[in-house]
């Protein structure tokens, strides 16, 4: 039976040499041997990137900084998964950790960039959308607010004339 660190190794031959799928197998066996070791996760994620398996990406990054909180690779793979699953802040929040622990390292500064250019895209958009649809909302809440402001001085003209006439009732009997 081979051991951890065997498996290890043939994993990183096999991630070398392009055999993802391969190299998550035996990462995994791996794992199963040692499950406590952080780097092995780290590297099943980015196997997992390579294979665009993003989701398990983010979830063995998310088990090595369990294990590992200062693992700075982890927080590099799961802020990488998480921008191509569209989840820029998460993404940035994971880089700006793993930066804090990393600080000259300009891959987690690049990406924290990229992550603020993408959210401040979505940011636009969305306002765009809001933009668009607001005449009509717009509309919408013009016509409302005129048919309650008529409604209204239906209601107010009818107690004033209520009023009005007992205080003349009462005027006319004083």
């Amino acid at each position: 039976m081979a051991s951890s660190s065997d498996l290890e190794s043939k994993a990183k031959e096999a991630f070398v040499d392009d055999h993802f799928e391969l190299a998550i197998d035996l990462y995994s066996q791996a794992i199963a041997l040692c499950p406590s070791n952080a780097d092995l996760f780290v590297d099943r994620a980015q196997a997992n990137i390579k294979l665009q398996s993003f989701t398990d990406a983010v979830s063995d990054a998310n088990k090595a900084i369990e294990l590992n909180p200062a693992n700075t690779k982890a927080y590099l793979r799961k802020g990488v998964a998480c921008i191509n699953l569209e989840e820029f802040q998460t993404a940035k929040t994971a880089l700006e950790t793993g930066a804090s622990l990393a600080p000259g390292d300009s891959r987690f500064t690049n990406l924290i960039k990229e992550c603020e250019k993408r959210i401040a895209e979505e940011t636009e958009e969305l306002t765009k959308q809001l933009v668009d649809k607001a005449p009509t909302n717009v509309v919408n809440l013009n016509n409302c607010l005129q048919q309650l402001v008529c409604r209204a001085k239906g209601r107010l003209y009818h107690l004033l004339s209520q009023n009005t006439g007992q205080y003349e009732g009462k005027s006319r009997a004083s």
